[in-house]
């Protein structure tokens, strides 16, 4: 059996990311997820914590950046699919480069947003090779893809 690696890179104040797990595990498919660190926290002070405080608060982000983005690019390039999810009440500059990223790779790119973003996310959408609304439209993508079933 192969097992396909998914990163679920995008937003995280939902839980799609579980739904989209728990429902490729009920339908039995060989997925391994990966993910960015989702505790905001964390991932916004990672690199104070690590390599030193920083008094100008761009210093401080931009440290926790570059730690992120050895995550981040790394399990981006070991994906065989990457799922990016756009949330309603953000904008999630993050995830529009993690998908220009696995555009620019090739890597197969599943794009989630609702309807009402059609518009603004029009150039992410055209580099996709799927546009789902839900995480169940996920699960139901990945189980075909995957195991070549409906």
């Amino acid at each position: 059996m192969t097992f396909w690696t998914v990163y679920l890179s995008g937003e995280i104040h939902t839980d799609w990311r579980e739904e989209i797990q728990q429902g490729a595990e009920a339908a039995g498919l060989a997925v391994e997820f990966t993910a960015p660190v989702t505790d905001h926290g964390a991932s916004d002070d990672c690199g104070v914590e690590i390599l030193g405080r920083e008094d100008d608060p761009f210093w401080h982000d931009h440290k926790g950046a570059k730690l992120n983005a050895i995550r981040t690019r790394t399990l981006i390039e070991q994906a065989d699919i990457v799922v990016v999810r756009f949330g309603d009440k953000y904008k999630q500059w993050n995830a529009a480069f993690d998908a220009g990223y696995a555009a620019a790779l090739g890597t197969p790119l599943v794009v989630i947003h609702p309807a009402e973003h059609r518009h603004a996310l029009k150039e992410v959408d055209a580099a996709a090779l799927a546009v789902a609304e839900t995480p169940a439209e996920v699960v139901r993508l990945l189980k075909y893809v995957i195991d070549g079933t409906l």
